[in-house]
């Protein structure tokens, strides 16, 4: 396998993982896949396209609509009347999975998964859905170290190409609030408290191996939410 799929869903994770891709593999060997919901953002999908036309990447737009409502009828038609809730979420996820493994398959390829620590570490995902792929590129880095890593790329690429460039990573993708946009305006900090502090407690939890006390003590001895972290 010489190739790489992946989806860019305009985020921050997707847009970093498939700079790293296209670094390793060439441009040529790597192929995104874009898959907007009725619940995705015009600038998310904007978003997307500008990581792949920057990078110079075989990109194609599937649709999941027709396959989610398809899904939706099937299900429903067993368990009638059901309210929107987790099942409806995760099944788009799911359905990405489907999608992107299809791609793989055909361009013999292996999937990306572009699940970071931070989400890893709390279960912030699909089963199945966004947590699949032969290699999780990312998997060892945080969140707010995504962010990082990603500023450090496009501000090494504008020193060696001149500022008028395109960076390979959107302005945007890095500055926008984290959604997993399977719902209306969800955010990821409606499930999870703000990557700065999540990662703070993460940091000391598994790298430093503190317990709750320790951590507790450390966020009231620098005046750090404890509420928030809750």
């Amino acid at each position: 396998i010489k190739k790489a799929v992946l989806g860019l869903s305009g985020g921050i994770d997707s847009a970093l993982v498939v700079a790293i891709a296209v670094n390793a593999l060439g441009k040529e060997n790597v192929v995104g896949i874009l898959m907007p919901s009725e619940y995705s953002t015009d600038h998310s999908l904007n978003d997307a396209l500008d990581s792949a036309k920057n990078l110079g990447i075989e990109h194609h737009i599937v649709e999941i609509k027709d396959c989610f409502d398809q899904c939706d009828r099937t299900f429903n038609s067993i368990l009638p009347n059901q309210t929107f809730d987790v099942a409806e979420e995760n099944l788009q996820s799911r359905l990405r999975c489907v999608t992107l493994m299809w791609f793989a398959n055909k361009f013999n390829a292996a999937l990306l998964n572009t699940t970071n620590k931070s989400e890893a570490a709390v279960g912030y995902g699909t089963l199945y859905g966004d947590t699949s792929g032969a290699i999780a590129v990312i998997a060892d880095i945080y969140k707010t170290e995504v962010w990082e890593l990603a500023k450090w790329i496009n501000n090494q690429w504008l020193m060696e190409n001149g500022e008028s460039s395109a960076v390979p990573i959107p302005w945007n993708s890095i500055e926008k609030e984290p959604s997993a946009e399977l719902s209306p305006g969800q955010k990821d900090s409606d499930s999870i408290p703000e990557y700065d502090i999540l990662d703070r407690i993460l940091k000391e939890y598994l790298d430093n191996n503190k317990c709750l006390e320790e951590i507790i003590a450390i966020f009231e001895k620098e005046n750090l939410s404890i509420e928030k972290a809750t």
